[in-house]
């Protein structure tokens, strides 16, 4: 057996449709269009959703839940991040620009440190938002607290 003697195997391959070309074809007359309707005319296109009239899916399903317009978001730091960042640049003091520098948030967020982990050093924490359990572990370690 060679490349050039090679073929796919019976039934793989087969040929294209061809319509219109006549009554003899087999797909002659309406050309496997059917006989009315959108999709049998020229120029028609599915619009993404569409299901021939009747009402889709997308708006027969209910609608629930609700969204609170004036839900804030924060983004969570734990006291282990705090702890490392503290220790790996040798702080007193954590603010939100030292978050910001550190890639852990955008100048557009809010900071809400949770009390996951444990906190040894004494730092002066200023963000938007505390845990409880964070801000007695804070104070417990002879730090302070502020909220922006």
């Amino acid at each position: 057996m060679e490349l050039h003697n090679l073929k796919p195997a019976k039934g793989a391959t087969h040929h294209d449709k061809r319509v219109g070309r006549g009554a003899g074809s087999g797909h002659g007359g309406y050309s496997t269009r059917g006989l009315k309707g959108a999709k049998s005319r020229s120029g028609y296109s599915s619009k993404l959703g569409f299901e021939g009239g009747q009402m889709p899916l997308q708006r027969r399903l209910p609608k629930f839940g609700f969204t609170n317009i004036d839900r804030v978001e924060y983004k969570a730091i734990n006291l282990s991040v705090l702890e490392d960042l503290a220790a790996k640049h040798n702080l007193t003091e954590v603010t939100f620009e030292t978050f910001v520098e550190a890639g852990f948030v955008s100048s557009k967020d809010k900071v809400k440190i949770l009390g996951n982990g444990t906190i040894t050093r004494a730092l002066a924490v200023k963000a938007n938002a505390f845990s409880k359990s964070a801000e007695a572990a804070i104070v417990a370690a002879g730090g302070s607290v502020e909220k922006l």
